[in-house]
This record gives C-alpha cells, sequence and structure tokens, in this order.
C-alpha cells in the first residue's frame, strides 16, 4: 500500500491504532508504528522514534540502515523539531544548514514531534526518503495524527 492519498493515510492511522490498543510499552509499540510506516509510506528509507532524554535525542526502535543514536536538541531535522516542538518537512537536506547525514542515501525527511498526556515533548519520529520533495502537508497531517497515538 501507498500511503499517498488522504484515504490510504486514514487506513494507516486505524492500523496504527489497533498495534497500539491494550499495549503500554513504549518500546513495542515505536517498533510496531515505525514498521507499519516504513513498509506503507512511498520511498521511505528510514522510519523511526527517537525519545527525548536528558536534554538530548537518543534513538529508539526504527527500520532502515543503522542511524545516529545521540542527537542534541537544535542540531539537524531531528533537533529544530524538538527545539521547536513542530513537525519539519525538508523537501532537500542538502540545503537544510546543519543536517546530520546517517544515511547518504536520503534526500528529503519529515520529523514530527511526539507529546506525552501532559503535553511535553516525549521524542520525535523521524521518516527520511531517497527521493527529494518526498513529504508535504497531507503527509504532515496524518503523520501527526499518527503521533498523537503514542500517550505515555
Amino acid at each position: 500500500m501507498s500511503a499517498s492519498t488522504e484515504s490510504n493515510y486514514q487506513l494507516l492511522v486505524k492500523q496504527a491504532e489497533a498495534l497500539v490498543n491494550g499495549e503500554s510499552d513504549w518500546i513495542a509499540n515505536a517498533a510496531n508504528i515505525s514498521a507499519l510506516l516504513f513498509n506503507s509510506l512511498n520511498d521511505v528509507n528510514f522510519a523511526g522514534v527517537y525519545r527525548y532524554e536528558n536534554n538530548e535525542l537518543i534513538l529508539g526502535p526504527f527500520q532502515g540502515k543503522p542511524a545516529c543514536v545521540h542527537i542534541a536538541i537544535g542540531k539537524g531535522v531531528c533537533g529544530t523539531a524538538a527545539k521547536e516542538k513542530q513537525t519539519q518537512i525538508v523537501k532537500n537536506v542538502h540545503e537544510f544548514a546543519g543536517h546530520i547525514a546517517c544515511d547518504s542515501d536520503s534526500n528529503s525527511e519529515i520529523v514530527v514531534p511526539i507529546f506525552n498526556r501532559n503535553g511535553t515533548l516525549w521524542g520525535v519520529f523521524d521518516f527520511d526518503s531517497t527521493k527529494v520533495a518526498n513529504f508535504n502537508e497531507l503527509d504532515q497531517k496524518y503523520l501527526e495524527e499518527i503521533s498523537n497515538i503514542f500517550k505515555f
């Protein structure tokens, strides 16, 4: 399935909800959601979670090539999303000042903050693509909705 349409994304939201229903373990939930999205989004070569701890982002469950383990707040696309607490869509990562190149095949990226039940930053969802300009506002809308499924 390709998630490029609204109806496909609506199905993905339902699938994500079903995967985490009744499960409180964040590692299990993040692993399943990362796998679901990695296998459902178009041209994605990385889908994963970084959790916010000790004033940095630390790699959690993901699908894709090995990734950077520690990311400082404010550094790279992930650190910027965490600092600003807003989704970041980068059409060409090679034009993003301070981009952290964990995988040289990545050309575009979307990073969505994840907030806990108290509304404080819990971490970020990171998605990379081999295609330039792979992500848009439709992706943002539904990936934010899926990130809201995580409520710790």
